[in-house]
């Protein structure tokens, strides 16, 4: 099993995006994808990230991506993992399960 440093990173804002009507907040899909990937991979490091575009961001790459939500390049909630958009706007778990499963993750029993 490889899983290396993977990062899943959920870029998102407190306001619900306009062009998202009736999909969870961003903070809800953090919340979400955090219990779901740790049932679907129990006991598999993983570090997931909520990053507020409205607030201070010090990480350089992470400010330029919310700098890009912000001005309507991406929509939110954008997730990211390592680096990779996996989706934005209405998240779904099967794009997200696929790209932990390149970096070797597997399904818990």
């Amino acid at each position: 099993m490889k899983n290396n440093h993977v990062v899943v990173e959920v870029y998102g804002a407190d306001v619900i995006c306009a062009s998202c009507v009736n999909a969870p907040s961003a903070k809800d899909t953090y919340e979400w994808l955090e219990a779901a990937i740790g049932r679907k991979y129990p006991e598999q490091p993983i570090a997931i990230e909520y990053i507020d575009i409205d607030s201070t961001i010090e990480n350089e790459r992470q400010d330029e991506i919310a700098e890009k939500v912000r001005n309507d390049e991406y929509f939110y909630p954008l997730v990211m993992i390592n680096d990779e958009m996996i989706g934005e706007g209405h998240i779904q778990l099967k794009p997200v399960f696929s790209a932990l499963e390149k970096f070797g993750y597997v399904t818990g029993n």
